[in-house]
Order: C-alpha cells, then structure tokens, then sequence
C-alpha cells in the first residue's frame, strides 16, 4: 500500500460501443423484416407449403455456414486503410439493400399475375377466393366474375368475417379465425400454388434477387460483429456485447413497429405490397450506415483499445500475433460444447423466429407485431443489466438462467391458444424476451475470448457458422412437423431443443470472464 498506486476501474466506453453498434442495429433490422415478411410472401403469393418454405428460409444459412467464417478471416487479414472490419459493411449493406428492395417489385409482380388470373374484386379485400372443399382446390366462379368458397361466402361475408376477426369479442374472434382458416386460406395458397406453377419465371426471378440479398448480408455479418471485440477490451466483452445486442434490439423493435403501422400482420393484408415498407426499412439500414461511417473511426478505435489493456495490464498479444499457441485440449472441448450449446438453443427459437409471423395469426389470433414487441421491449431493458450481473457472476451461469427462462417460457407458450389471457401471453413474451438476451450478452464473448493468433474474425465467423448449422436445419424440419402435425409443434419443439443446450453448458470450462479473488497487496495492483 506504500507503493501509493490507485485502484482504477475498468470502465466501457458506451460512447464508442453505441457507435460501433449501429452496424449491427441494420444487420438486425434487416433480419425482422426478413424473417417477418419473407415466408409470409412464400406461403401467401407462391402458395408454398410451410415444409417448402421453410427450406427456402434455410437459404440465408446455408450460405452463412461457409460465408461467414470465410469472410470473417478475411476481413482479419484485411489491411484497409479505413480498418479491417469498416470495407465489409459499407459495400454489403448498400447491395443488400438494393437487392432487398427489388425483391418488393418481382413480389408486385406475382401479385399482378394473381390479381390477373383471378379477375379479383375490390371492396378493400385484396384476396382470391377459391373452393377449399374440392380436392384439387380449383376456383369456381360466380355470376361471370366473382370467387367465392364452394358458395358457402358470398364476398360480404367475407369481408364480415374479417372485421370479426378484427374485432373485440375475442369469443367471436377466434371463431372467425377458424373459419378463415378452414374455408378460406386452403384455397387461397392453393391457388397462388397453381398460378406460380403456370408463372414459374416469376418465382426464379424473385429466388435468384433473393440469393444476392443474401449474400450480401453474409459477407459483412461476422466482420460487423467482430469490431465489438476488436474495440473492448476482453473483461469489458460481455457489457460490449449487451450494448451491441441492444442497438440490434432497437433495431427489430422498430421494423416491428414499422410493421404494425403497414398493418403487416393483419389478416385482410396477407395480399398486400411491400413495396413502401421494404424502401423504408432499406432507408433506415442506409440511415445507419451514414451514422456509423461519420462516427466510427475504427483504426483510431483499436488503437485506444490497445492503450487502455495496457494501463489495465491485460494481454492482447495473442489476438495480435499470427501464430500464437494453439487451444489446448480443454479449451477445444470447452469451445465445441460451447458451439454445439449454440446450435441447440438456435435450433429451438430460430424455429419460432421463422414460423411466428404464420403461427400468431393461425393460432394465436394475434398480430405478431404487437407480441414480438413485448419480447422485443424486455429484452431491451435487460441487456444492461444482465451485462453487468454477467460480469460478477460469470457468463456460464447466466447463460444456464437464460436457457432456463427460455425454455419456460416456450414450454408455457405450447399451451396458449386464441382467447388465453393476454396478461399470460405478454407476461410469456417477456420472458423470452429476457432469457434470450442473457443468452446472447454472453454466448458470443465466450467464443471470441479463446481466440487466438488474430483469429477474431475468425472464431466470429466459428460462432455463426453454428448458429447458422442450426437455423439450416430448423426451418426445415419444424415446418415439415407442422405441415404433419398442425401448428401447434412449434413451441413443444423449441422448448426441448432449448432445454438440451443446458445439458451442453453444464460442461463448458473454459470462455467465462469471473474475476479470481487477489490477496494483499495484489489486489491493488491494476498492473503497468
């Protein structure tokens, strides 16, 4: 205590971390937006089956699978004089956005040809009517001109049933729904599903501007992400990250917004343009991207970082120097149960991710706006909080309560259907809400922080290619179980692919951030 030197905290620059941010606040407002609309344009234009589609969702992680780990390392052997991670995300964001509006104009397109085909009616109803009762799902028609379901609805029962749906009676409502259901969205995806058939260039058109948006977002995914670490220093990596996550929060809550203020997610829209919503969601991704570029300066950012571990006394060198020592065998174990924990958490809430906005409104009877909101919200108001009770507990442990909530709260959600209490949906909502955003606060810095020989980008690209092994697969296989066993799979199926990433976490070693206890006069040493 003579030697007179000073306990000084490590602090995070939030400043410099929010900026940093924004990246990821338009790689994730892009990703709702995609998740959202996307399957919905598949089932309701193209008429696909949810096993169809959910294949076609597994796309953007195929491509992540090689992607994201290829350009992850190239972008740390990057040299650029705007930085290793900056030339990634300016280049990939402009093209995804481009591309991802373009997808709007060929969606225009198939609705053209649908309109077209089916001499559709106004009357504020932009659908097709068809008979659900004839096996092959073929349209008849009615006075020269009108569709109706086998004359079981004339087009003003129709529209009634829609206000229904709509309205407050929730008793009322959800009889509605199961009629719509039953006679109504059979016939109207079968009938997309016929059209596309007899159009099939329009569905090549819209699947090759979708392979390009895809590509382009996987080119600067893990480089964008990779920045967090490359500008924290490693005991802080956990609040960066809760900072990070919270800019991607924003992000999705607000295209979520967007989404109820374009009435995405109302039934008597399944037929509408998205033209305005993709152009304003692709304006806020550009939006971020000036405030990045004018805020980040990423080579100056790396170099505070560098100064401020060696006030701390923290080592950098091995994310520095090529050729650094290799995992050692309990680091290699820790790491692939960490990946393998990833995947199994993925496999569960990518299910629900990618089928919700279908999901809400077949057996919820709910807009998926308004509830993905919830999740949204909480998780928002967690992320700093669980960044700093990480920090003092460790991340293991709060990944294991974050696997827990979240398996609570899908394994609660399987029993809610249209009518149950709103207090229990939200309050549901909000848990997931906050056991995914423990989760992710620290997930992502376990893996980074066993990166070594200036593999950041590297061991990013590690991280996404198991979650995106996952999201593969999942689409897939929980879209298929719904098409054999109902909807209602969805959340039974998260819940137990969730509850198995506990198992995995249990035996991770290595990657957690709990500071050791120092004794006497160590304890006052920061080091020099």
């Amino acid at each position: 205590m003579g030697q007179g030197r000073r306990v000084i905290a490590m602090k995070l620059n939030y400043w410099r971390t929010i900026c940093v941010g924004f990246a990821f606040f338009l790689i994730c407002a892009f990703w709702q937006a995609y998740d959202n609309i996307i399957p919905k344009i598949l089932t309701d234009k193209f008429g696909m089956a949810q096993g169809w589609s959910g294949v076609i969702m597994a796309l953007d992680n195929i491509l992540a699978l090689f992607m994201l780990p290829i350009f992850g390392a190239i972008s740390d052997k990057c040299r650029s004089k705007y930085g290793k991670r900056t030339p990634f995300i300016v280049v990939g964001t402009i093209i995804a956005v481009i591309a991802f509006i373009g997808l709007s104009f060929i969606d225009n397109a198939q609705l053209n040809t649908l309109h077209s085909a089916a001499d559709m009616t106004d009357k504020g109803v932009s659908v097709v009517y068809g008979n659900s009762e004839i096996a092959s799902a073929e349209l008849i028609t009615h006075d020269g001109e009108k569709y109706v379901l086998s004359e079981k609805y004339t087009e003003d029962e129709l529209i009634d049933v829609l206000h229904r749906i709509n309205g407050e009676d929730k008793e009322a409502a959800s009889a509605a729904q199961a009629e719509w259901d039953t006679y109504y969205v059979p016939a109207r995806q079968a009938y997309a599903a016929k059209t596309t058939a007899s159009h099939r260039l329009i569905l090549v058109a819209f699947m090759a501007v979708l392979l390009v948006t895809l590509v382009a977002m996987s080119t600067f995914r893990s480089p964008a992400v990779a920045l967090m670490p490359d500008v924290t220093m490693k005991p802080l990596r956990s609040k960066g990250n809760a900072v990070i996550n919270l800019m991607g929060s924003f992000g999705g809550i607000l295209v979520l917004v967007l989404g109820m203020v374009f009435g995405t997610g109302k039934a008597q829209n399944a037929m509408m343009s998205y033209t305005l919503f993709f152009t304003v969601i692709g304006a806020i991704m550009i939006l971020a991207l000036v405030i990045f570029l004018l805020t980040v300066k990423e080579p100056k950012f790396v170099r505070e970082m560098e100064e401020e571990s060696k006030r701390y006394g923290i080592d950098n060198a091995d994310e520095k120097e090529e050729g650094a020592r290799k995992l050692s065998k309990g680091e290699l174990t820790s790491l692939l149960l960490i990946l393998g924990s990833v995947a199994l958490w993925f496999f569960g809430y990518n299910a629900v991710t990618s089928k919700y906005s279908v999901y809400a409104g077949k057996v919820l009877n709910l807009d998926y706006n308004m509830t993905l909101i919830i999740a949204q919200a909480a998780a928002i108001i967690s992320y700093l909080p669980v960044g700093i009770i990480s920090s003092k507990i460790g991340r293991k442990k709060a990944i294991l309560a974050g696997v827990i909530m979240l398996t609570a709260a899908f394994t609660v959600a399987a029993f809610l259907r249209a009518g149950s209490p709103a207090m229990l949906m939200n309050a549901m909502f909000a848990l997931a809400g906050i056991g995914w955003a423990t989760i992710n606060v620290n997930s992502f810095p376990m893996v980074v922080e066993l990166a070594k020989g200036g593999t950041v980008g590297k061991y990013t690209g590690y991280y996404y290619t198991a979650s995106m092994a996952a999201q593969v697969l999942t689409p897939i296989l929980s879209g298929f179980l719904m098409d054999a066993f109902g909807m209602r799979i969805l959340f039974p199926y998260a819940a137990i692919f969730v509850a198995c990433a506990f198992v995995t976490m249990l035996f991770v070693k290595h990657g957690d951030n709990k500071p050791t206890a120092k004794k006497g006069l160590e304890a006052l040493d920061i080091g020099d």
